[in-house]
């Protein structure tokens, strides 16, 4: 079921479907609620999933301001939670959404049972990509949004997938064509400046689950793999063969994971 609530008077949309313990899947930068399609789907006969359109992205409206945070979209999915009345969930976020989760994680801990990392990282950017998301952010201001994903998306897939998938590749690349420019810039811009989180994971009580893809070029399994040991009780599964887009790639073995994680 789409629903809606009003976050800073912005309408945020979210589908809710299935029913028992809540489970909250975040998507990524370029992307929106769809690309859980396959998760939910199996996901739905198991627990109860909800999938925001995260602010700015797909039915939901856009922030105001240029100094919107991780936190900030943290603080937009603990009302979300409030507005249906559920006081734990467990978290997921696929890249971008990771990065929200561990924000969450890190102001709301009360709020989770546990929490998983989709191809995602808890480390600050680097100097380097610092700079590659301030052209990013500049090419973008010229040329536009849509130009920006048509030319990052695909390389976001193992080339496995680009083979033998070219149209899914390319019907990704079209659902992206509705992004706002301001929306990119913003989350970029919120990126840049997101601190280092290995101190939430560090130590925590809360099980925490990694899934990483040995073709990923935006979260590399080499950083992954750094973080995955410091919570006290990891749940580690790498997907070979596979870039960014687990959800997409091999939907079955990372169904798999999710319900394995949920039920343990």
């Amino acid at each position: 079921m789409l629903k809606t609530f009003l976050y800073r008077s912005v309408q945020v949309s979210y589908t809710v479907t299935g029913k028992g313990k809540a489970v909250v899947l975040l998507h990524g930068f370029g992307e929106d609620r769809h690309v859980w399609d396959e998760q939910v789907n199996f996901l739905q006969e198991h627990c109860l999933v909800i999938v925001p359109d995260l602010p700015g992205s797909g039915e939901s409206g856009m922030i105001p301001g240029a100094d919107i945070s991780m936190e900030d979209h943290a603080d937009c999915l603990h009302a979300l939670l409030q507005h249906e009345q559920i006081s734990s969930c467990i978290l997921m976020g696929h890249s971008m959404g990771g990065y929200i989760t561990l924000a969450f994680a890190a102001k709301y801990p009360s709020a989770l049972y546990s929490f998983g990392l989709i191809h995602s990282t808890a480390f600050a950017d680097s100097e380097e990509k610092k700079k590659n998301r301030e052209k990013a952010i500049a090419f973008m201001e010229e040329h536009g949004g849509y130009a920006f994903l048509k030319t990052s998306i695909p390389g976001l897939f193992g080339n496995r997938f680009k083979e033998e998938h070219p149209e899914k590749v390319a019907a990704l690349v079209e659902a992206s064509a509705h992004f706002r420019k301001e929306a990119l810039q913003q989350y970029y811009r919120a990126m840049m400046k997101r601190p280092d989180a290995a101190t939430v994971l560090k130590s925590n009580p809360l099980p925490v689950l990694f899934v990483m893809g040995t073709e990923d070029i935006a979260a590399p399994i080499q950083d992954v793999l750094q973080q995955a040991h410091l919570p006290n009780k990891s749940y580690i599964h790498v997907l070979t063969g596979v870039g960014h887009m687990g959800m997409w790639e091999e939907p079955g073995l990372l169904n798999g994971f999710l319900l394995d994680f949920i039920n343990s």
